[in-house]
């Protein structure tokens, strides 16, 4: 898997920022992806625990969404407004319903972030559940101090973030590939 974030027009990137829309673009690429489907979920977390569990499109639904060839991409829309998160996915065929979530804090304070780090390039497993993003916000330090890519970066696995930088509420959205 291969990302893509945003916008390459910066006027257009200046003003998805300013507005709180977050886009990123992932591209599978590989042998076993063809004759697949895939679903895609998303898990929220409140003070380290799973809530609530949603799917947000499911290609098993008809043969049309089958993967006919080693590659495919799916662009992620994300808007956080007024205590609201929007999610819209969009695919070569496709473009899903639009999915509303509440959020605890500020919506300004929750960010996008994938589990690239440093990577160009992330390994995922067909017929498991892979985490691909999460929509986090920051883990603070005792002098107040907060980070969302020591989040994002670190070694923990996706559902366990919210216990170990104390963050009150987080997504997960996943891909399995069946």
């Amino acid at each position: 898997m291969t990302n893509n974030y945003g916008s390459t027009n910066n006027d257009i990137q200046d003003l998805i920022d300013f507005e709180n829309i977050y886009i990123e673009q992932l591209n599978f690429e590989g042998i076993n992806l063809k004759n697949k489907f895939y679903q895609i979920s998303i898990e929220e977390y409140i003070d380290g625990n799973l809530k609530n569990s949603s799917i947000l499109f499911d290609g098993n639904e008809a043969d049309i969404f089958k993967i006919n060839s080693n590659e495919e991409s799916l662009k992620f829309f994300f808007k956080l407004n007024e205590n609201k998160l929007k999610i819209f996915i969009r695919g070569k065929k496709f473009g899903s319903k639009k999915s509303y979530f509440n959020l605890t804090n500020n919506s300004d304070t929750y960010a996008l972030k994938d589990f690239f780090g440093n990577k160009k390039q992330l390994d995922l497993e067909i017929g498991k559940k892979n985490a691909v993003l999460a929509i986090i916000t920051p883990t603070i330090h005792e002098d107040g101090t907060g980070s969302y890519c020591e989040v994002a970066q670190s070694t923990i696995q996706p559902e366990k973030l919210g216990k170990e930088f104390k963050i009150p509420q987080y997504f997960i959205i996943s891909i399995t590939f069946k």
